[in-house]
Order: C-alpha cells, then structure tokens, then sequence
C-alpha cells in the first residue's frame, strides 16, 4: 500500500511479523527529527563503530534523496542516492546502513535505493564505493566490481557499478 503526498512512503508488509515503512525525502523535506536520526545513526555506525575520524556530513546531503526502513520509530537501515554528476558520472548509492546486520535489510535499502535511482533520476547506471566486506551484498543485486580495492579513510573499498538500461 502507498501513501502519496510531498514525499514518499511505503508500507511494507515482508511477512507477518514485520510491518516496516519505507521513507523516501529529499533533504528539504526531512523534518528535524528526521534528520537527527539519520545524523545520529551514520556518525555511530561510520564513526564510532568503524572508529574512522571523517566528514560524514558533507554538501552531498543536499542533494540526495534519503531513504530509510522505519519500524516502530526506528531506523533499521538507510542509505542516500545522488544524482548523476554529484560524486561519480553516474547516480551513485552511499552512507548504506543495516543496523541488523544479516537480516536483509541491507538487500531492501540497497534495492529500494536503485529504484529511487530510476524513477528520480533517471539512471541508467549505478557506481558505488562499497566496503570491502560488503562486495557480495551489492554483487547479489547486480553491481560488478571495476577496481582494485583501495583504502578509503582507512577502510578497504572497491569501486561497483550496476548498468539499468
């Protein structure tokens, strides 16, 4: 079931037991609250648990469009798409969260995060710079690797790339 208005919301029934909403905004609309999870949230997963010193917070965040997985007023997982032109030629994926590791939130935001990528931008094609660890979750979904790994604030990355055409 959708719910229409200046922004997006989705509600998703995966099974039973889950009834998750999925929030799709572009900076402006975000409300401070909003913007004061997502805030929280990346700095304690990028910072404190990654212990990575960095600019989370950076002039990308205006452009993108931010999307979330909310259950119960919590963030399950959240991640930004930016147009192309903004980081890479292409749309790019980042700031990509799962705060239940292994639970397929991960493969829902990414997913959600490609459509988004589609219908708001136009994307033909997708480059990310995903973490190391992480390769497989986006390789699941279509992304193929076109780096070398390389160290990025001290955590090895590889550049991915999904075409959509």
């Amino acid at each position: 079931m959708t719910e229409r208005g200046k922004n997006r919301i989705i509600q998703l029934k995966v099974n039973r037991r889950e009834n998750m909403k999925l929030f799709e905004k572009k900076f402006e609309e975000l409300s401070t609250n909003e913007l004061f999870k997502i805030l929280k949230l990346r700095c304690s997963v990028f910072i404190v648990e990654q212990s990575c010193p960095y600019q989370d917070i950076d002039e990308q965040d205006r452009e993108a469009l931010h999307l979330w997985l909310e259950e119960g007023g919590e963030i399950l997982a959240y991640l930004r798409v930016l147009p192309a032109g903004t980081v890479f030629e292409e749309a790019s994926i980042g700031r990509v969260i799962s705060v239940n590791r292994r639970s397929g939130n991960g493969t829902k935001i990414v997913s959600e995060g490609i459509r988004a990528a589609k219908e708001a931008f136009g994307a033909e094609a997708i480059t990310i710079e995903a973490q190391l660890y992480a390769k497989s979750l986006y390789e699941k979904l279509g992304f193929v690797q076109i780096s070398q790994p390389f160290l990025e604030d001290g955590i090895e990355h590889v550049k991915m790339r999904i075409d959509l055409k």
